[in-house]
């Protein structure tokens, strides 16, 4: 099975097998093509294809006309807001963000910094597949790229965003993993501004990836230890791309993933109660935390855009996924591990709580994640059968992203993946017994 991804969420896939340049190329003359010319920014993260896929999509672009600005290596939040200080049409993010080194995949964004929605996706979708891209000629063809440097701009946005005076005060002792990835290059200087003793980790962009680039305990051993050894006062992990965070706190305990949001859900209900969005796979432990601070939550599908799209239509004051995502409007409508990181640090500057302390006051719920590796070309069909199984049985389920069935004992949701050619099962439940019960009774479906 050679995966290959092509959906809302840009195209992905394993480099040297389904992801080309020729394919890099094709997807980039498509994008010039949608934007009808204009100003398009490229970024890229730090893994070893970054290079030959940046040659490609600088080339399709250039030959539909494009004026293009190159940021290097940077966190695709750094490229989507500068998107508007470089008053930029849009811009193509070369990252595979989570998914291991070999792969990678190209993120499309529009011209407010959020990426395509699923109808803007879809236009996209259609002038690749038709092949009819503009063409400049010899005369019209642009003949040089500009560059610049975004990784100061977006400090300066998140200065804005957050009491800075209060966290340099407290002189926060902070371990960070960057994973050599793209928040080697503004994760440490962003601490640093905070007034942070830094302890930094895998910040080497040069380097190869230490681990798999997925912020989740599996991940965090190093980070942990770390925590430990220098006595700090938490610990946050990074993806490739500065996208996903995850937290270590001060006793060296990894926290899952889901936790992430659940945090960041609690510090900022205490101090401005609203509606929180999150997809349909994220904890129900969120919806503990804002019925406790009277804020709401509202569901989307899976997926960033979806993300973006529900802040903007309920005036969300926080956005984010069970992935470790995390969406604070106030430095942008998009997720933002840097952002995250502001927020937790301004709380804890602003109260005496450890992050120990606050974790113990969380509701904590039993949550399994399970993938089933599946054809691409079975993917949808397989899905199409499991729901038909529920249906069967007379169950009730919700079907905004796959199939989410609620039981007495939790609930069960099964999808197939954005990025990768795999079925997810998510289940919870208030007691891990129950959820692995509830895992087995998804996985008798899915094989019938």
């Amino acid at each position: 099975m050679k995966p290959l991804k092509i959906g809302i969420t840009g195209v992905r896939g394993i480099v040297g097998e389904t992801f080309t340049p020729e394919l890099a190329v094709e997807f980039a003359q498509a994008f010039g093509t949608y934007l009808d010319g204009g100003r398009i920014l490229v970024c890229r993260d730090t893994r070893p294809s970054g290079p030959m896929i940046r040659s490609a999509v600088l080339s399709g672009l250039l030959a539909a006309g494009c004026e293009i600005i190159d940021l290097g290596v940077c966190p695709t939040p750094s490229m989507q807001l500068a998107v508007k200080w470089l008053e930029a049409d849009g811009g193509i993010a070369i990252t595979a963000g989570h998914n291991p080194w070999r792969w990678n995949a190209l993120k499309f964004v529009r011209g407010d910094g959020l990426y395509l929605n699923p109808q803007q996706a879809e236009e996209l979708l259609d002038i690749f597949h038709q092949g009819e891209f503009l063409k400049a000629n010899w005369k019209t063809i642009k003949q040089s790229i500009d560059y610049a440097d975004p990784i100061g701009k977006h400090i300066e946005a998140l200065q804005r965003a957050f009491a800075v005076e209060a966290i340099r005060k407290r002189r926060l002792v902070v371990a960070v993993d960057c994973c050599n990835g793209a928040c080697s290059l503004l994760s440490p200087r962003w601490l640093e501004v905070l007034g942070c003793e830094v302890l930094a980790l895998n910040n080497d962009p040069a380097a190869p990836f230490p681990h798999a680039p997925e912020p989740k305990p599996a991940t965090m051993a190093q980070l942990c230890a770390l925590v430990k050894a220098g006595h700090a006062d938490i610990g946050f992990a990074h993806d490739a791309d500065g996208e996903r965070l995850g937290l270590v706190t001060d006793l060296g305990e990894p926290l899952s993933e889901e936790m992430t949001l659940v945090l960041a859900a609690d510090i900022r209900l205490r101090k401005q109660p609203g509606t929180v969005v999150t997809n349909i796979s994220t904890t129900q432990a969120i919806d503990c935390i804002a019925s406790r601070h009277g804020g709401d939550v509202v569901r989307t599908p899976v997926g960033q855009t979806y993300i973006s799209e529900g802040l903007l239509e309920h005036n969300g004051v926080l956005g984010g996924e069970g992935s470790g995502g995390i969406t604070v409007p106030e430095v942008h409508l998009t997720h933002d591990s840097a952002a995250a990181i502001g927020l937790i640090l301004e709380y804890l500057a602003q109260t005496p709580e450890r992050v120990s302390d606050m974790v113990q006051h969380l509701p904590r719920l039993a949550t399994l994640k399970h993938d089933v590796a599946i054809e691409p070309h079975r993917l949808y069909s397989v899905l199409q059968e499991f729901r038909a199984v529920v249906e069967q049985e007379g169950m009730t389920f919700d079907s905004i992203d796959g199939v989410k069935v609620t039981l007495p004992e939790g609930w069960v949701h099964v999808r197939a993946s954005n990025t990768e050619s795999i079925i997810r099962i998510i289940v919870e439940s208030k007691e891990k017994t129950k959820a692995l019960e509830l895992l087995d009774w998804a996985r008798d479906r899915i094989r019938k």
